[in-house]
Order: structure tokens, then sequence, then C-alpha cells
């Protein structure tokens, strides 16, 4: 499924509702106060609004040629979504994507897929409450806003590092477009049991966050600090890591200041340490919003979901859309509304004419009156029967068209992953062939000096003692893989005046 324009009807929205479907978790945005909902509800002027976490998305980087059509790209990009991430082809992916600017030859794709299972699992309870919902962004996006409303500057290389419950990830921004995240495994839970585990008993889960929120790395309890000290240096040697590789795949120079925070707030010490530790610039992630909110400190990705919602309101191609539980379209756009709407009219026509007449004719005469109302029923009927029929044969013919459009579709579908299965069951290995080679060449004495192929073809530069050792070789393999071959051929064979040994240059052409 790919990025789709929106149909909400931006006059009608007067609310924004955002959710995180990972702890139940949501806010209302009215009347320029953020504040936490306690119940979901469904209301046709909220626009609704969530995330999918990082660990529940599947990214990959595709680059096509600037030479194909538009309205082609989707279906492109589809097809490279299964072939680069190795997707179940029985299944029906949600896969949309992101355009990174450059000036290559090539045009450069972010893809962002979701098993529609885990759609389903984290929305589908919440649907319930709220009906629809108008978009679900990747985590690693939320960060976009934050450019687009200048609340960070677009300029250099900043990396975000955000835990949640029960995810923690990395992202990376170069001039404020996206450019790389990571999962890591380290949320907030894991956390709480690699302490436990270090300390070698199950400590109260409530009074070890309390002090993590409170104290964070500077707790007074100097044994609760050192612990939780040896957690964050495994944090961060795993994030080094991630730095190394993306500052090596993406040619970056440096970061220029990265981010940390938690769902729960700040924690103490920690962008100090991470500082220490990996010796760049970084602080705590918690900006000022300018939005009236009474709460000490308020979840930043509930922030991001409400920026991302009113650039995406704007613009519908600001962000990815992962939504699954779109809302549905106005009632005279629905094709039951058309249909009401249409037989209403219809109806009404219908009745016009004869209702006029019946009051001319009532007042001239009643017994020609009841004739003639008898005769107008009766045409009445004839009339909306006909107009089925004929209203049902344009439907049919129109049914029709569609099928064989699917048809086609289908079968040029078909035909694409046929192709794919092919390749990828029936490809040559030429490993198995260098080895083959390099067997049967040391069976006659026969050295290799250089390889060399491309596609079905391969030239082997051959050195021996003696040149009646080539003959032996192309008979040998003539007659042990002529199946295999379309042709084989010594084209040169000359002696080397300095070593006295013979060359020789093969080419054999495989079927």
């Amino acid at each position: 499924m790919f990025l789709k324009k929106s149909t909400t009807d931006k006059s009608k929205i007067k609310n924004i509702v955002t959710v995180d479907a990972y702890n139940n978790k949501s806010y209302l945005f009215k009347n320029n106060t953020f504040q936490a909902s306690e119940k979901l509800g469904y209301n046709k002027s909220n626009f609704v609004t969530s995330y999918l976490g990082n660990k529940d998305i599947i990214t990959t980087t595709v680059e096509i040629s600037r030479s194909i059509p538009e309205e082609d790209i989707s279906d492109i990009l589809d097809i490279k979504a299964y072939e680069e991430l190795g997707l179940d082809q029985a299944k029906n992916y949600t896969i949309s994507y992101v355009e990174s600017e450059t000036e290559d030859e090539e045009r450069k794709f972010h893809l962002f897929v979701a098993e529609p299972e885990n759609l389903e699992d984290l929305f589908l309870p919440l649907k319930k409450q709220t009906k629809y919902f108008d978009l679900i962004v990747p985590a690693p996006l939320l960060y976009k806003s934050l450019y687009s409303k200048e609340i960070l500057s677009s300029n250099g290389t900043h990396s975000f590092i955000y835990f949640t419950q029960n995810d923690a990830f990395i992202t990376f921004y170069h001039d404020g477009e996206y450019l790389y995240s990571k999962s890591l495994d380290f949320s907030l839970e894991q956390i709480y049991e690699r302490y436990c585990e270090i300390i070698g008993e199950q400590v109260d889960r409530k009074e070890f966050f309390s002090t993590f929120e409170t104290e964070g790395l500077k707790a007074i309890d100097s044994e609760y600090q050192e612990n939780l000290m040896k957690i964050f240096s495994e944090v961060f040697i795993t994030i080094n890591d991630i730095i190394i590789y993306a500052k090596r795949a993406f040619q970056l120079d440096a970061i220029d200041h990265m981010f940390i925070g938690s769902i729960n707030g700040p924690v103490i010490g920690l962008d100090e340490y991470g500082q220490n530790y990996l010796g760049l610039q970084s602080s705590d992630f918690n900006f000022n919003y300018e939005i009236n909110n009474d709460e000490w400190y308020t979840d930043q990705l509930q922030y991001l979901m409400l920026l991302n919602a009113l650039e995406y309101m704007e613009d519908p191609s600001f962000t990815v859309n992962l939504t699954m539980f779109p809302r549905p379209p106005m009632f005279a756009k629905r094709a039951s509304g058309q249909f009401i709407l249409a037989t209403a009219a219809s109806i009404f026509i219908g009745i016009a004419y004869p209702l006029t007449y019946l009051i001319g004719s009532y007042t001239n005469e009643a017994k020609i009156y009841t004739l003639n109302l008898k005769n107008a029923e009766l045409t009445k009927e004839t009339k909306k029967y006909k107009k089925i029929l004929s209203e049902k044969k344009k439907k049919i013919s129109a049914l029709d068209k569609e099928i064989a459009t699917l048809l086609k579709t289908y079968n040029a579908k078909s035909k694409t992953l046929s192709s794919i299965y092919d390749k990828k069951v029936h490809y040559r290995l030429k490993s198995g062939i260098f080895y083959t080679f390099a067997k049967e060449l040391d069976q006659f004495g026969v050295h290799i000096d250089n390889i060399y192929t491309k596609e079905n073809t391969v030239w082997v530069a051959l050195v021996s003692s003696n040149d009646r050792k080539f003959t032996e070789l192309i008979q040998y393999i003539s007659n042990q893989h002529f199946d295999e071959l379309k042709s084989i051929n010594i084209e040169l064979i000359q002696k080397d005046p300095e070593s006295n040994f013979y060359k020789g240059l093969l080419k054999v052409d495989l079927k």
C-alpha cells in the first residue's frame, strides 16, 4: 500500500488526537491546548494520528532510474521491496516511501514496510473506539517536523536516541532529511531486566523506575548508580558501533549533535555521560513547543505526532502514512450515498409530473383522473424497471472493463514474480564453475594466471610447461561438459622467452 492523498476534509477538523498504541495513552489538541485524554471515542471532527515503533518496521534504501515514469514508480518500488528485503510473496505488506533529495543520476527512496498482522494487533483494538486512524507515521520520521517547524536548524548531522517502555532506537538526520535508523536492544523494560540480572535478584519494578526517573545516573545509592552505569556503558558501546557504521555508509564527516530522551522524561546525567563516552555534543531531547500543557513532562513523541499531523493536514506528501484504517469518505462520495441520492432524485422527478397532472385532472373529472392515475402508475413502473435494467447493464459493462483491467495487471505482476523466482532459483553459481575449472586444470598440470567473466562467458589465462597440455585439457573439458558448453577455444598460445613456460588464453561460452 503506497502513500495516498488525504481524503480528510480540513474544514471539518477541529481537534487532533495523538495516540500511543503501545501504552494506550492519548492526548487531545483543542483550542491550542494539548492535554492527556482519559478515554478515546469517535468524533468525526477529530483528526486521529499515531506512530509505528522502529522495531515494528522494516526499512531499506533503493535507487531507481530517473527515466522511470511517475505513474510506474510505486509498482517498481513495491517489487524492489519484496526483492531487497526478501518479503513473503504470499503477504500483502503495507509499503510506503519517501524520496531523498539527490543530484545523482539515480533517484533514491527510503522504503518503510509494515506487516499487516502487526498493524492489526496494535491498532484494531483502538480502532473500535476511534473508528479510524487518519495518519500512522513510522517513528524515525517523526523528527522531520522539528526541521519543518524550524525548531532545529536544518544544517549539519543530528542523531536522536529515544527510550520507550518496549523499544529504543537511534535515528540520523542530515541537513534536515531522514538518513538512517536502528533499533537498540535496550528498551526501558530490557534495562530493568538487565539490572536484575546484574545484581542477581528481582528488584521491585516500581521502585527501580521511580529511582531511575528521579535520580538517573546520579543516584544517591552508589551500588544502584554503578550497576546502571554498567548497563549504559553497554548501551553506548552499541551506539558507538552504529555511529561508526553510519558515518562510513553515508560518508558523514561528523555527528554535530546528539539528542537523548525517554518516554518518562530526561534521564538525569545521561546526556553528560553520553558526551563523555562518545565525545559528541549531547543534550536532553526535550523541546519547548510553545503549546499550552499543564504537565511537568509530556512524552516527546506525543508532541511530534501532533506536529506531523498539522503538517500532513496541509500537505499529505509531507510524511509517510502507514494507516490501514482511514476514515470513510463523505456520504455523497460513498457508493451507497450516491445510490441513495440518485434514487431519491429519480423518485422526486418521477412523481413530480404525475402529481401535477393528478391535480389538474381531479378538477376536471374524477373518472378521467382515476383512469389517468392508473395509467401514470403503470407508466412509472415501466420506466422504473427500464431504468433499473439500463443501470444494471451499465454496471455490468463497467465491471467487465474493470475485470479486464485487473486481469491485465494480475498477468503483468505474475510475469514479474515468475521472472524473479526464475532468477533466484535457476541462477548459475559461478563459484561452482570456478571450482570445477580449478580441479580439472590441476589434474592436467595447468595453472591459472588470471580469470575474467562476463555474463555466461569465461576467459582464463593459462600457464603450463608444455603446450600439449592445453590441447589435452580442452579435449577433456569438451568431452566431460559438452552439454553445458556452447563453445570452448584457445584464442592464443605463446611461449614465454624468459621462463620457457607456455601461456594460453582459454575462452569458454556457457549455455
